[in-house]
């Protein structure tokens, strides 16, 4: 196995020791899975589809109580109870 290199130690480090501490990483539980399972089962209903993984940001956002900012709000405006703000 080779040493890491000084580049893997500094972004290592910078995730770690900067990013994690600075940045609130919000969890995708159990509330939110059924939030969006609900929101999934709705949409197809009507005939839409989305990504997943546009569903689970917008389930944690939602199930938060905040705004998801975006410059795709095409992509997130038919979930409900999900507040919106393009940033273009």
């Amino acid at each position: 196995m080779l040493e890491p290199s000084r580049r893997w130690k500094a972004i290592e480090w910078y995730l770690e020791d900067v990013l994690i501490v600075s940045v609130a990483i919000l969890e995708y539980g159990r509330k939110e899975a059924e939030w969006h399972a609900q929101e999934r089962a709705r949409l197809a209903a009507m005939g839409r589809t989305h990504p997943f993984v546009d569903g689970q940001i917008a389930a944690i956002a939602r199930q938060h109580g905040l705004i998801l900012v975006t410059s795709n709000t095409r992509g997130f405006q038919l979930f409900e109870g999900l507040t919106l703000e393009t940033w273009i």
